[in-house]
């Protein structure tokens, strides 16, 4: 049976409205661990993902789960005759999350072959929900929203991960060659700057030094929005992403050459 993408964009959007019913009611009230290799977490991240999770299950049984705190479930995509996957971070920015900054977000997406053809990208403290399907658009809110159209890099807002993400990717030169040039260069990170991109007030952004369940949903959330969307090489086993209006980013991914 064919698989209808707005029918699993319903599920995606059920599963995000679950995931903020488990994480608001402890935004600022919620206890904070150490992972083994020293990022937080906490019970709404765990708790967030399971809701997610049993949407998904739910609807979907016979569909992996590829999530950031339970890792694998299910059949493995490779093994699968249609090669679907859901990807999912319930929490992404649980940095910002766990100090009560509300710049925290839901992604979830699902692959097919290992491409992107349903997204989500959800700020539940701010309220706002970015959807997408394959060939479908980009839509906040159930509006249909565009990236910028800058060209020039001394005019545009251009956002970027933590500093110390261009250090471990190996590209500190690249923050620092931006910071020299680019004039409003601005610290939006974690999916909350991927979603400015989304809604055309960021121009573009560079954002090194990430995970899958990181990039999924963006990946087909900035084409559908008219963007362009380049994954970085991967180096020790994390990878990352320029997106943004295309001039831009042509003329940022020249910063890594």
């Amino acid at each position: 049976m064919t698989l209808s993408l707005d029918a699993a964009l319903e599920v995606a959007s059920a599963a995000a409205d679950r995931a903020r019913e488990e994480v608001l009611p402890r935004f600022r009230n919620v206890a904070v661990e150490t992972k083994g290799d020293g990022s937080p977490v906490t019970e709404a991240d765990r708790a967030a993902e399971r809701a997610i999770r049993a949407t998904l299950r739910d609807a979907y049984p016979d569909h992996p789960v590829l999530g950031e705190e339970f890792g694998d479930e299910g059949e493995s995509a490779a093994s699968r005759s249609d090669g679907l996957c859901w990807v999912v971070d319930p929490i992404d920015g649980t940095i910002a999350f766990s100090r009560g900054i509300p710049l925290f977000s839901t992604l979830i997406a699902l692959l097919e072959d290992g491409e992107p053809v349903v997204a989500v990208l959800d700020l539940p403290a701010l309220g706002e929900r970015y959807t997408a399907t394959r060939g479908g658009g980009c839509r906040r809110n159930g509006a249909p929203t565009r990236v910028s159209d800058e060209s020039d890099l001394s005019r545009a807002i251009v956002s970027h991960g933590d500093p110390f993400c261009f250090e471990r990717y190996g590209r500190a030169d690249v923050f620092q060659r931006m910071a020299r040039e680019i004039p409003m260069l601005r610290g939006y990170t974690d999916a909350f700057g991927h979603a400015l991109v989304l809604g055309g007030g960021v121009g573009a952004m560079v954002d090194p030094d990430l995970n899958l369940w990181d990039i999924a949903a963006t990946r087909l959330l900035v084409p559908e929005a008219g963007g362009r969307c380049e994954v970085l090489p991967e180096v020790k086993g994390k990878s990352g992403l320029v997106l943004g209006s295309p001039p831009l980013v042509e003329q940022l991914l020249a910063y890594f050459s």
